[in-house]
């Protein structure tokens, strides 16, 4: 905001004799145009004009003064911020120099007169940023090598340094390509006014480059791991580019190519992968020109204005496993067959088994010896422990692939040790007065506090059949088991996926709907039918069952339960699905491996392992938390926490994690990461005698001129932004000599009043007489049009 001056006229020896000349001159006029034979509108027109000439003329004899506010010179300080980024160093189209050599050049001070123009008036500061603020000498430091440019971290910390000092303003100059900036939300209160100098232009030279890269795992077998990103093209109309997904070894897994029609394009890749392998694996992601008509000589500049977003790491996190699944049957049956095939091609799932192959039968007060409580059938079979000796009134309880001889030993888990130890828990037309009250709130903890996984199965004894109203279990599951009144059902039932079912990957077996429908309609109909009222809010039905001539009752429905996940698979005989054929037995092998592993999906080990990326903070650290438990799944505190971090380069750092205030059982370490690529971690946790308790392993990835490169135009758009909000002005390179010289004439702090003769201004007096002599030609020229006398 320019500061306006106001203009007096001091009394003095010539003030009287030219209010006289006015006078008499202002009776002249008047008298000379009454001589008129008629007055119009004309008459009134040049009579002003000329007394506006003749006004002028006489304010020539006075000696107006001009009075204003002006900068204090030397009281008030003045920043110059240069941009210090990478991204500095595009080249523009039509350009023979850097957007860096262009901003060093203005910068020089054998040529920048402006800078000199600047220290006469204010306390000059100048300053470099990249991902941090850094004082300047004279701007020697500038070799454009940072990773960032955290414009709003620059100004948020000059805003902090300056607060309560007399700071002019804040020149900036950059390309606006901020790596910590969101431009709608970020707040520039407090900031002082901030002239913005764009360094560049918005037309930069072509390039290829990578955007919006994500990865996303699902339990879809046929591509559990799908990858997307954007290419977009600037000036490669007519050329065709390939995009190529590279293992971490060198081996080309998947490649596409792209045919270039419009000089400005974007288009959309996805790459479906399979591993081989289980653990932290990396990929690079990368675009480049598939040939070119004439090779690059080494001394020639670059034909694509950088390389840097040409290529992108990612990180796919399979998991070690094994992952282990608790199923639990009230008799056997045909499911637990077709289950243990269906993963048997899963060496992640392991499921164990608790058959029970006879029911509890009535207690038998038995009057055999004197303390015998047992039948006495099973006398003198070698059981020497009195505890182990088979009771009547007991279920008969068959376990399958336990982990050694005391898994399941006496039946289901009674205590969370035991349970917890599992992944998820699969119960199979199993009664309720199988398990004890506090089993069943076992389950319930197993699912909302240790983010298990839990299923119910369809029979004739599971959900409201088995008994589970009003249950802790019943509580669990993701549909209400409210009595519902009779209503027929056709024998045969058919399953139909809903819309939400479509959105799962893990409920389908085909990677297209229509294949997909196609599917639907051939399976066989299911006639055992668990037929529930509705589902609980929050929870999703993914398929339905029931034919066109009855009402549809959900067959597959699931929900987030606490931590963990619930679902209830209405239909009891999803066996005939693989009786009919052989290519339908084995969708259905498929479709239990998926369901199985989305239950495991996310369920949490006793040591669990996060990274959160800090790319807003200078150096874009990296944090590290670990999670301990035991094996009730509580907090562990009194434990060592090391962390093994693995870089591009193969060389290992340990960091020792150490504990968050307020939160029990976690420990955070912070890596600062200084190449990019593909970073592996392993965190070992040891007890107080140095004992391991457990690991975990993960990975990253970090592109640290990844945010840099987003976008190589120019960022005018946030400039202007910023200047606005702060009360600031955008400043052209060419015009920096003008605005030095008008900048203490702005509103600043300190400020001292000038006052000046009016006529010692530059181009005032010029203009007045030039006002003058307009006056009387258009007066003159108005009467001879007019002819008037």
């Amino acid at each position: 905001m320019m500061l306006l001056g106001s203009i007096f006229i001091p009394s003095n020896q010539w003030a009287w004799p030219a209010g006289a000349i006015l006078a008499v001159a202002f009776l002249l006029l008047i008298w000379s145009y009454r001589r008129a034979p008629a007055i119009s509108a004309a008459h009134g027109i040049a009579f002003c004009l000329k007394l506006l000439g003749v006004l002028a003329l006489v304010l020539c004899l006075t000696e107006p003064l001009w009075s204003g506010k002006r900068a204090k010179s030397g009281a008030n300080l003045f920043v110059v911020i240069a941009d210090n980024s990478s991204g500095m160093n595009v080249r523009d189209s039509g350009m023979t120099q850097s957007r860096g050599q262009i901003l060093q050049a203005a910068l020089k001070v054998d040529r920048a007169d402006w800078l000199g123009t600047l220290a006469n008036n204010f306390q000059l500061r100048q300053y470099v940023f990249d991902s941090r603020l850094r004082r300047a000498t004279d701007f020697s430091e500038l070799v454009f090598d940072g990773k960032a440019s955290a414009i709003g971290a620059t100004l948020r910390t000059v805003a902090e340094r300056y607060r309560g000092r007399p700071l002019a303003g804040v020149l900036l100059m950059t390309d606006g390509n901020a790596t910590d900036m969101a431009e709608q939300s970020y707040d520039l209160s407090g900031a002082p006014p901030v002239y913005p100098v764009v360094v560049g232009s918005a037309n930069p030279q072509k390039d290829i480059s990578l955007a919006n890269v994500s990865v996303s795992q699902t339990s879809f077998e046929d591509a559990p791991v799908m990858i997307q990103a954007d290419v977009e093209a600037s000036g490669y109309a007519g050329k065709t580019v390939e995009v190529s997904l590279v293992e971490n070894s060198g081996n080309v897994a998947e490649q596409q190519t792209w045919k270039i029609s419009r000089s400005d394009e974007k288009e959309a890749f996805r790459f479906r992968l399979r591993p081989d392998r289980t653990g932290v694996l990396f990929y690079h992601l990368e675009v480049a020109e598939t040939s070119k008509e004439e090779p690059v000589e080494e001394s020639e500049a670059p034909s694509e204005a950088t390389l840097a977003n040409n290529r992108r790491t990612l990180v796919v996190n399979r998991g070690r496993g094994p992952y282990r699944i608790l199923y639990v049957s009230g008799r056997p049956n045909w499911e637990y067959k077709f289950l243990r095939r269906a993963i048997s091609e899963d060496e992640k799932v392991q499921l164990v088994g608790l058959l029970r192959v006879a029911r509890r039968e009535p207690k038998f007060d038995w009057r055999g010896r004197r303390g015998e409580r047992s039948n006495p059938l099973y006398r003198g079979f070698d059981n020497k422990d009195a505890d182990q000796t088979e009771q009547y009134d007991q279920p008969v309880l068959v376990r399958l692939n336990t982990r050694d001889e005391a898994e399941l030993r006496d039946g289901f888990p009674k205590t969370e040790e035991e349970l917890f130890g599992y992944h998820a828990v699969i119960l199979d037309d199993i009664d309720a007065e199988f398990f004890s009250h506090d089993q069943m709130e076992l389950i319930q903890r197993f699912v909302a506090e240790r983010g298990g996984g839990f299923l119910m199965l369809g029979g004739k004894e599971s959900f409201r059949e088995g008994g589970y109203h009003r249950t802790p279990i019943g509580r669990t599951l993701p549909v209400y088991l409210d009595r519902l009144p009779e209503a027929e059902t056709t024998a045969q039932i058919r399953l139909k996926m809903t819309r939400e079912g479509w959105l799962q990957p893990w409920a389908r077996l085909r990677d297209n709907e229509q294949d997909e429908q196609r599917r639907l309609s051939e399976m066989p109909a299911f006639d055992v039918l668990n037929r529930v009222r509705a589902i609980k809010a929050g929870a999703r039905i993914v398929a339905t069952v029931g034919d066109e001539q009855t009402q549809e009752f959900p067959a597959l429905v699931v929900q987030r339960f606490g931590n963990g996940r619930a679902g209830a698979l209405t239909i009891g005989n999803i066996w005939r699905w693989g009786m009919e054929r052989a290519e339908m037995r084995d969708d259905m092998n498929k479709f239990w491996r998926q369901t199985l592993r989305w239950l495991v999906a996310d369920v949490p080990d006793r040591i669990s392992f996060q990274v959160a990326h800090k790319r807003d903070r200078a150096n874009q650290p990296v944090m590290l938390q670990v999670c301990a438990r035991d094996k009730d799944f509580e907090p562990m505190d009194n434990v060592s926490v090391v962390i093994e971090v693995r870089d591009p380069n193969n060389q290992t750092a340990r960091l020792r994690a150490e504990p968050v205030p307020g939160e029990s059982g976690v420990f955070e370490a912070v890596h600062i990461p200084r190449f990019s690529g593909g970073y592996f971690a392993r965190a070992v946790v040891t007890d107080e005698k140095a004992n391991e308790i457990g690991d975990a392993e993960t990975g990253w990835a970090v592109d640290l001129e990844a945010r840099e490169f987003g976008s190589i135009r120019t960022n005018r758009p946030l400039l202007e932004k910023i200047a606005r909000q702060t009360g600031g002005q955008v400043i052209e390179l060419d015009g920096l000599d003008d605005f030095a010289r008008k900048l203490p004439s702005r509103n600043v702090p300190v400020t001292t009043t000038q006052i000046k003769p009016l006529w010692d201004l530059p181009g005032i007096l010029p203009a007045v007489f030039m006002f003058s002599l307009i006056c009387f030609a258009g007066e003159w020229t108005l009467r001879r049009w007019k002819g008037l006398p």
